[in-house]
């Protein structure tokens, strides 16, 4: 079995790489030759943490395997980030542990991959202004692998708590993109590209600020009951998710599902528009892309890992 620890992690992959190992994976879960497995996901009772499993199986790259970890509200006191997890890859031959990986940083990688990804593919033509809904850990990646895409001029952003902005204020000047601080209605009304990244329990984007042409990218944490956007504005959105199934059960569409505003025919794959089955956004005024964080995304980036550690001899073997 190969170990790549989090340590090592930083050193080998690069926002470029999870960017890719996402999109193809994406591509593939279209063409059906890869599928996710259900989602365990836990209130332990301990440490007000959520703790489950995510996996799939992807036959084009014969990644096997899963997901463990978790959210721990209180690991600031342990000197540690909230969000752990580790991705164990298995022989899709034999059903031999192949690799243990970090995935603390992977998590972080894969996820601003996918809004990335849907930004490419969705994002209104000549979008410039990009609006960040959250700023917490996470909003950091969310805003460098949107701003990859060469598109943004400057950068909105709105927190619940107002003094967190500072650190992606940081992030944008790093970027050499304009930051400004702003309120809801005004992010929503001037942004062309929103990123929710927050763990809302009720709507902060609500249907009346959002103005013109714009894709949202809802890539908050998800459970029952999340809920970044408003269910009007979703319903009245072109919707794109990674998995359809998770997207009405634990993810941004769940409210408007279960109220019966929107049916699961009305959700496309992000995949299909990757494989040109999908016209994508088309003349739709406002897309909204669900990203629900699915077990072939880990095993994507983790696969990445594990090559680019042994070709650069930073993964180390262990007999088990």
């Amino acid at each position: 079995m190969w170990v790549v620890p989090e340590s090592e992690i930083a050193g080998l992959m690069t926002p470029e790489a999870a960017f890719q190992a996402v999109e193809a994976v994406f591509a593939s879960m279209a063409r059906d030759q890869a599928y996710n497995f259900p989602v365990i996901r836990e209130a332990i009772g301990h440490e007000e943490a959520l703790y489950g499993f995510k996996g799939g199986f992807d036959r084009g790259g014969l990644n096997l395997g899963l997901k463990a970890g978790g959210y721990w509200p209180h690991n600031q006191k342990h000197g540690l980030i909230n969000h752990q997890s580790t991705v164990f890859l298995f022989d899709a031959d034999t059903g031999r542990v192949a690799a243990a990986v970090g995935g603390n940083l992977l998590t972080a990688l894969r996820t601003a991959a996918a809004s990335a990804i849907s930004i490419k593919y969705l994002a209104p033509e000549g979008a410039q202004v990009l609006g960040m809904v959250g700023a917490g850990h996470q909003a950091q990646f969310q805003l460098r692998a949107a701003a990859a895409s060469g598109r943004f001029t400057r950068v909105l952003g709105w927190n619940p708590h107002p003094e967190m902005l500072e650190r992606l204020a940081g992030t944008a000047a790093e970027l050499g993109l304009p930051f400004e601080a702003v309120e809801l209605d005004r992010l929503g009304a001037e942004a062309d590209v929103i990123i929710s990244i927050t763990s809302a329990f009720s709507p902060l984007l609500l249907d009346g600020h959002v103005k013109g042409p714009t894709h949202i990218a809802a890539m908050g944490t998800d459970t029952k009951g999340k809920q970044e956007l408003d269910p009007a504005l979703v319903a009245r959105a072109r919707l794109f998710t990674d998995e359809i199934a998770q997207s009405v059960s634990i993810g941004e569409f769940q409210h408007a599902f279960g109220a019966k505003s929107i049916s699961d025919s009305d959700i496309t794959a992000i995949g299909r528009v990757i494989t040109g089955d999908h016209e994508g956004r088309g003349n739709a005024e406002i897309t909204i892309f669900d990203g629900t964080g699915v077990g072939l995304q880990d095993l994507a980036v983790a696969a990445a890992a594990v090559d680019l550690a042994r070709r650069e001899g930073k993964a180390q073997k262990v007999e088990i």
